[in-house]
């Protein structure tokens, strides 16, 4: 039998370029809400997960198997190139990425390097390697953006208001610019190292950036953000900016120049995607939680963001932030199917 021929889809509508239907992809389609995935995990952490090439490979392709989706994200965390390079994180279940000791002082700095990939991150890499062999689709990769990045490393944990870290970028601008400095030469680094490795798209995750007032987001943030985006253009793979509760942002958000700007549920796709520029594709935007009621909201739900995509080109199907683990993975099949009968 002859191979599958690979499906470029996603990566045509990363580019603005004509498809044969919307593409799809859920942000953590790989994880929790998938019974394979909890059975693999067992009582495993998500770094445990990560740093075994196999189970993590595994993990990823899991969803693949489920759905007719047209791209896969490797399974990772953002957090792990920082644990990477020696920083005492952990990933604690149901709250997140803790520090025993968060970064408040311009000496907490020290505790940051350069990252060798192949050195302190080598399971991503491979997990890499080994996911491409099976796929024919492409492959995304991400990191953290800096400044949520910076959240975790200055608050310690997850938090709501980023009091401390609001608090560190106006009263120690200097230290804020070597921290986000430190970040965004690392991140630039492991990116680079994913796309050797095999990916085939980036994704950037600056999830609480939409805790910004538009002129700290603009002083504070975006030079960072597009130092990044910048770092990895000679590469040529499409790239994709994404945060939660950013409506308010998404004009100073195109201007880092990703190829792709995801919007969460929040806003409208249409309104969205007028602030954006349609010189951008646009990467959502259905409520997580409109999956967890009947087939026909999720139905509805659907056709209201495939009627403000209008059918122009550049629209990735998406939702607006990641799978809720009550998700049941049969919604996400039918509705990848949906997408695609509805487009073709």
């Amino acid at each position: 039998m002859s191979e599958a021929p690979f499906n470029d889809r996603f990566l045509r509508a990363c580019r603005r370029e004509p498809v044969d239907a919307t593409p799809v992809w859920f942000m953590r389609q790989a994880g929790r809400s998938l019974p394979e995935y909890r059975e693999l995990r067992g009582d495993a952490d998500v770094l445990t997960l990560t740093r075994t090439p196999e189970l993590a490979a595994e993990i990823c392709l899991q969803p693949v198997r489920r759905y007719d989706v047209d791209a896969a994200i490797l399974f990772c965390d953002i957090m792990v190139p920082i644990a990477g390079v020696g920083v005492d994180v952990r990933i604690v279940q149901n709250q997140g990425p803790t520090l025993a000791e968060p970064f408040r002082t311009d000496a907490d700095l020290s505790r940051l390097r350069p990252i060798e990939p192949e050195a302190d991150v080598p399971f991503v890499m491979e997990t890499i390697r080994l996911v491409r062999k099976e796929l024919r689709i492409p492959l995304i990769g991400f990191s953290g953006a800096p400044f949520t990045l910076a959240s975790y490393l200055v608050e310690g944990r997850p938090s709501r208001d980023h009091t401390n870290t609001k608090a560190l970028m106006h009263r120690e601008p200097e230290t804020w610019g070597r921290l986000m400095d430190a970040l965004t030469g690392m991140m630039i680094t492991y990116l680079r190292a994913q796309v050797e490795a095999g990916v085939q798209a980036l994704q950037l995750f600056d999830s609480w950036a939409g805790a910004l007032d538009p002129t700290d987001y603009e002083r504070h943030v975006l030079p960072w953000t597009t130092r990044i985006v910048d770092g990895v253009k000679d590469l040529g793979v499409p790239t994709i900016h994404f945060g939660v509760n950013t409506g308010h942002l998404l004009s100073l958000m195109a201007r880092a120049e990703t190829d792709v700007v995801g919007v969460d549920w929040r806003t409208p796709l249409d309104e969205a995607w007028g602030r954006i520029g349609e010189e951008h594709g646009i990467q959502g935007n259905l409520d997580p939680a409109a999956c967890l009621g009947p087939w026909e909201v999720v139905e509805a739900k659907a056709g209201d963001v495939l009627r403000q995509a209008g059918g122009r080109t550049g629209h990735i199907f998406n939702l607006g932030h990641g799978v809720l683990p009550e998700t049941d993975p049969g919604t996400l099949a039918r509705l990848t199917d949906l997408v695609h009968e509805e487009t073709s």
